[in-house]
């Protein structure tokens, strides 16, 4: 408990004990509060708090908020390793989770939802860290799909649940959200005195650092942040307020997705391994555009809920390839700089994450069609950047564009 070990002698664990088991706990334990609150918020908040279009901007705006300060790490880890922080910053997820249903109004769902969210968004942000620094580069896509795989299979069992018992047992909110957030904790506290401290071979710099070679990087990920708030606010909550889903329906959708990605998830990481970054995120920014331009075309030309619930799970496995984003860095990266770049893109991921909900929440009470073809635009843009990426990503060739430069220090 709580004692350094290198990471290369960690494979004289028992297989339980060892980081990539860590890894999968951590991807398994997640789900479970952070896809419970989601499954039940929409319902949620406009059943006990009269949510509209504004009011659930307005809350996805503050959520996001501790994502744009998680340039706060790099000052964290500087007294807390990112293991610890990780794990209590899961925990601090659970908690918040579990007592959302006490505060069913505005101010109380704000409170909760941004202590979540800060539990949430410093936990995604050294879990990121540690998985590119605990595998390697080439076991990196396939593992990396798998973690996904695993996180999938958490949730199907959460979602699966909720569909099974919430009408049956004529369940509460406040028992979902106490049941799912309280898995978590524990789950968390097992993890951090169970595991030793793992030392990875490449110490981080715990500075900020902002390097001109990592500039495509930073695009890319600005531009995810940005379209990614338009799914995870408006999508599911289109399919409340326009086709009235109850929770068990937008549920079994969910499952439906889960199902999907378990399938999906490990040959995606395969196809990023076989085919490199470049072409699975061209693919990826492509099918977005054309979903996003399809959800408006639910508004503007009246199609039905069997459209709206295919085109959400076309949607939800197209965001699985964004794992190619994490291995063209981990290629392009100095290992020392893994941590400090984590928490700078996560911030830069968030940016427009502090202000497009709310915006576009005003927007939607005008015109949710538009809500979705401003999403298009932005998966084009991300599109036309991942055409910049080459083929091998490498450092010092970074971009297409790097060949032509003069060779320089990595700044």
């Amino acid at each position: 408990m709580f004692r350094p070990m290198p990471l290369s002698d960690a494979q004289g664990l028992p297989f339980w004990r060892r980081p990539v088991t860590l890894l999968f706990l951590m991807a398994l334990a997640m789900p479970i509060a952070f896809n419970a609150w989601s499954a039940l918020l929409n319902n949620f908040v406009i059943e006990a708090a009269q949510f509209d279009g504004a009011d659930i901007g307005l809350l996805h705006t503050v959520r996001e908020i501790p994502g744009f300060l998680a340039v706060g790490v790099i000052a964290v880890i500087l007294f807390v390793r990112e293991q610890v922080l990780g794990l209590i910053s899961l925990a601090l997820l659970g908690a918040a989770t579990a007592v959302t249903a006490w505060f069913p109004s505005l101010g109380g769902l704000l409170m909760v939802t941004l202590l979540s969210s800060i539990g949430f968004h410093y936990y995604e942000t050294v879990n990121q860290s540690l998985q590119l620094q605990w595998l390697s580069k080439e076991k990196a896509p396939q593992t990396l799909g798998w973690l996904v795989a695993a996180g999938s299979a958490a949730t199907l069992v959460v979602y699966g649940l909720i569909v099974l018992t919430w009408d049956r047992f004529d369940l509460a909110y406040n028992t979902v959200f106490l049941a799912a957030g309280g898995a978590t904790v524990l789950i968390a506290l097992f993890a951090l005195f169970a595991y030793p401290q793992f030392d990875a071979p490449h110490p981080q710099t715990k500075k900020l650092i902002l390097r001109k070679r990592y500039w495509l990087y930073y695009a890319l990920q600005f531009m995810a942040g940005a379209r990614r708030q338009i799914f995870v606010v408006f999508a599911g909550f289109m399919m409340v307020e326009k086709f009235g889903f109850d929770v068990h329906e937008l549920t079994g959708l969910y499952l439906i997705n889960l199902v999907i990605n378990m399938v999906a998830a490990p040959m995606l990481g395969k196809a990023v391994a076989m085919f490199g970054e470049r072409r699975t995120l061209i693919l990826e920014y492509s099918g977005l555009a054309i979903v996003f331009a399809s959800y408006g075309g639910i508004y503007w030309f009246g199609w039905g809920v069997a459209v709206a619930a295919v085109l959400y799970v076309i949607d939800h496995v197209l965001f699985a390839l964004a794992l190619a984003l994490k291995t063209y860095f981990q290629k392009i990266a100095d290992p020392g700089d893994i941590a400090p770049t984590a928490a700078v893109a996560f911030t830069i991921n968030h940016i427009a994450a502090v202000f497009l909900p709310v915006l576009l929440g005003l927007l939607w009470v005008f015109s949710p069609g538009m809500v979705f073809v401003l999403a298009a635009a932005m998966a084009l843009v991300s599109l036309s950047l991942s055409l910049l990426i080459p083929r091998h990503p490498e450092p010092g060739n970074e971009t297409i564009f790097s060949k032509y430069a003069s060779p320089a220090p990595a700044e």
